[in-house]
């Protein structure tokens, strides 16, 4: 049981979690009055899946620097809980098992944009990550990715709509991954990683873009209700969100602390499913 629970936990079930649930509303969102449960069940599986993997790929590369940090030396691998070749051997299993169930039993696109995420993730951004602070601009790429695969998997085809979900999930990473570098700068600066908070010790460019982010990141978020995807219960929520997100920003650009940081972080996992619930409740297509 031990084993297992240590293996669950290579996954990152919370994170796998929510990239399952953005493909489950890039899926609603594209699908017809008549919604496809066998098939969003099936998306759900294998977005699972491939997600899984990718974690478990992930901490098998990063598993020396995930050692040398307080916040990721108790993890299975620097642990020793599980076995470098048994975290290959499982991770490589997923992934496969995930491209081959989207390809089978939804499409094609969603099941290569399935497998983009994986290959941008572990082979672009993660290598980057030891080398420049744009690695979180390749990183957000895949994490915006998963509503997309929803999409593909409901209509077989992406439009602008799906890409104004990509957008709006692209832009969020920012200000949320920006305020986690800042609150573990130390540990990064540990583990080698290129982080734009290692080499910028007052935190004026880290939360200038934090700012910079949740800036556009209101502007883009009311672009669906304009777009006739969602209605206009979805506007003012997503007024009234961004602009209390957009508070968290300025915080963080003024007083440039750690509270101020975790204020951000904390904002940014509320903002974002409760946008994405908003869309669904008032979706117009």
């Amino acid at each position: 049981m031990l084993k297992l629970a240590a293996f669950s936990e290579l996954t990152r079930p919370r994170v796998t979690l929510a990239v399952t649930l953005t493909a489950a509303a890039g899926f609603y969102l594209a699908s017809s009055a008549k919604l496809d449960i066998l098939l969003l069940l099936h998306t759900l599986v294998g977005t699972t899946l491939l997600s899984g993997g990718a974690a478990v790929l992930n901490q098998f590369l990063e598993r020396e620097a995930d050692g040398k940090m307080q916040r990721t030396c108790t993890r299975p691998l620097p642990s020793g809980r599980v076995g470098e070749t048994d975290a290959v051997i499982a991770g490589g299993i997923l992934i496969v098992s995930g491209s081959l169930y989207l390809a089978l039993l939804t499409n094609l696109l969603a099941a290569f944009l399935g497998c983009v995420t994986s290959v941008l993730y572990l082979f672009v951004y993660t290598p980057l990550k030891k080398k420049t602070p744009v690695c979180l601009t390749i990183g957000a790429i895949p994490g915006a990715i998963p509503p997309l695969i929803g999409w593909a998997a409901a209509k077989g085809s992406l439009d602008f709509h799906a890409f104004l979900l990509f957008a709006i999930l692209f832009t969020w990473q920012f200000p949320h991954f920006l305020a986690i570098s800042w609150i573990y700068r130390e540990d990064y600066k540990r583990a080698g990683f290129a982080m734009l908070s290692s080499t910028d010790p007052d935190g004026k460019r880290t939360g200038r873009r934090i700012l910079a982010y949740t800036i556009a990141l209101l502007v883009l978020s009311v672009w669906p209700a304009t777009a006739g995807l969602t209605g206009m219960v979805y506007l003012m929520g997503a007024v009234l969100l961004g602009s209390a997100f957009l508070w968290f920003g300025f915080e963080a650009a003024l007083v440039r602390t750690t509270t101020s940081a975790r204020h951000v972080l904390v904002a940014s996992v509320v903002y974002l499913p409760l946008l994405l619930i908003l869309m669904v409740i008032d979706k117009n297509v």
